[in-house]
């Protein structure tokens, strides 16, 4: 009986570095492979030293690590279609007042149907990533669900939430039930020389988190100035651009004010940032589109569920409601801080997770 065949996405990490050993030691035919999603020309020098998953020393960390399990390796390019469905996303999210998630459209555009259709056409059985997380059959219902990884600090589920059933059906995951100390020590047992590497902690084509600064270079119309208004309407001053600026946001304003003041909301017909207290940041309800779903298969009746409005969100009891025309409705019993245009919500129902949207707007 011939092996079955996976492909595995490595960034040079040690998470995917990991996640590939532990595929080889399970018995699949392993393939490495490195996805070349971005490079700025005008930062060959950044990128080659320095920067994430797209960087030149990652994909050399990543070819080390394949040679040292013993499996083939190679490099993919998904430039063209990253530019589209996560840069320009992204430029054209925060030139509508939205604040994006970009490492969310890159899992669902890329890392699991660009890569996964790749690895159909070569004759993978899946594909595989280091996330953490894990994918389980719930054999009543024959639905795969998606579920948090045994360490909470480190579960990745939120940014997974995009996941189809034959995604669902065709992924691996192998370091889902391992805490990221464990991760380590392997790797070190292993002889990875990326076994102390830091995670990545910003976004791989974005230098120094600068987002403003990305769009303002990258967009095709200028960023124009504008004027802060309190929630009545007042102006209260001069804005650099609505790029600049996210809800909840209290410092790098530009102005002092007396008191504290915050982003309440973005109107980019206006071009204007408007202002006020912490109250008013803190809302009980939200619309979402663009919702999948995972664990159910729609939403006839309102359901309880427990629900996160950004990664790093503790999740709060909610109900939720299908509006009947693509969106869903979900009210939180607790108000949330700083509910985002653009960010995604997603539901839990226990450590399942039940599906999720894109945040269009709070109330």
């Amino acid at each position: 009986m011939s092996k079955k065949k996976v492909m595995i996405g490595m960034s040079g990490g040690v998470d995917s570095s990991v996640a590939a050993y532990l595929l080889k030691e399970q018995g699949y035919d392993v393939i490495g492979v490195t996805m070349k999603l971005w490079q700025d020309d005008e930062d060959d020098d950044i990128i080659e030293n320095d920067g994430g998953c797209c960087s030149l020393a990652a994909v050399e960390d990543a070819r080390h690590v394949a040679q040292k399990i013993g499996i083939p390796f190679y490099v993919l390019n998904f430039r063209e279609v990253f530019k589209e469905k996560v840069i320009d996303y992204f430029i054209d999210e925060y030139l509508e007042g939205r604040t994006p998630n970009p490492c969310i459209a890159c899992n669902k555009h890329i890392k699991f149907d660009d890569f996964y259709k790749r690895a159909r056409q070569i004759g993978c059985d899946y594909v595989a990533t280091g996330h953490y997380a894990k994918i389980e059959k719930d054999e009543e219902t024959g639905r795969y669900l998606l579920k948090k990884s045994v360490t909470d600090k480190k579960d990745q589920t939120y940014a997974l939430y995009n996941m189809t059933q034959d995604q669902l059906e065709h992924t691996l995951l192998p370091i889902g039930n391992y805490e990221k100390e464990r991760v380590r020590e392997i790797a070190k047992e292993l002889g990875f020389d990326v076994h102390n590497k830091p995670d990545s902690q910003e976004i791989c084509f974005v230098k120094d988190n600068d987002y403003a600064g990305y769009v303002t270079k990258h967009a095709n119309k200028r960023i124009e100035e504008g004027f802060f208004v309190d929630t009545k309407g007042n102006v209260l001053g001069k804005h650099k651009g609505i790029v600049h600026y996210t809800i909840g946001q209290r410092k790098g304003l530009g102005i002092a004010f007396g008191k504290p003041m915050f982003v309440v909301d973005i109107d980019p017909v206006k071009n204007t940032v408007i202002l006020g207290s912490n109250e008013d940041i803190f809302k009980h309800e939200l619309i979402a589109h663009d919702v999948n779903l995972i664990s159910i298969d729609e939403i006839k009746e309102p359901i309880r569920v427990q629900a996160k409005v950004r990664y790093s969100a503790k999740p709060s009891w909610a109900t939720v409601y299908n509006n009947g025309d693509g969106t869903i409705k979900m009210v939180f019993d607790e108000a949330q801080r700083a509910i985002t245009k653009g960010q995604s919500v997603v539901m839990y129902d226990g450590d399942i997770v039940v599906g999720g949207a894109i945040i269009t707007k709070s109330l």
